[in-house]
């Protein structure tokens, strides 16, 4: 599914005017392979991305968004960035702006396929060769691979650890 029902009962109410929304990046690794899809909207290839429903617990909603975009099952293993994105404006005027928390996955089951009409392609890389990415989606994932025992927070801009 691509927009939840709840941001489309939100937007018959406020348009395409900003909306505060919280969400995930799960970046999911099996040995030394991360798993890629590829958007159908934009082209991009990134971790699996999502929005939490409300009321869901954060961890559960990236457990979700990777079966349902991926058809993999992966196991939380730490929370390992908590950041704002920038702005986004979508094709239809839509604009939003996210908490997003990135978390660190291992894969457990299932072999990747674009399991939804969000993605195009969905498959392992090796982790010395992931194609071209923004700046911001492979920090995400540097970030999630990085030994860091805590989660890393950007704090007015600047990254430090706590």
């Amino acid at each position: 599914m691509s927009t939840p029902e709840f941001i489309l009962a939100l937007r018959e109410k406020i348009g395409t005017d900003p909306l505060w929304l919280s969400g995930v990046t799960a970046v999911v690794v099996r040995g030394e392979d991360v798993l890629l899809v590829r958007r159908a909207d934009n082209g991009a290839w990134t971790a699996v991305t999502g929005i939490i429903d409300p009321g869901e617990q954060p961890a559960d909603a990236a457990t979700r968004e990777i079966l349902e975009e991926a058809g993999v099952e992966a196991v939380p293993e730490r929370l390992a960035m908590v950041h704002v994105t920038k702005p986004s404006v979508y094709t239809n005027g839509d604009q939003a702006q996210y908490l997003d928390l990135v978390f660190l996955f291992r894969w457990y089951a299932g072999e990747p396929h674009p399991a939804d009409g969000e993605n195009t392609e969905a498959r392992w890389f090796p982790l010395n060769a992931l194609p071209p990415m923004t700046d911001d989606m492979r920090t995400r994932i540097d970030t999630a691979l990085a030994a860091e025992p805590a989660a890393r927070f950007l704090v007015g801009g600047a990254r430090s650890v706590t």
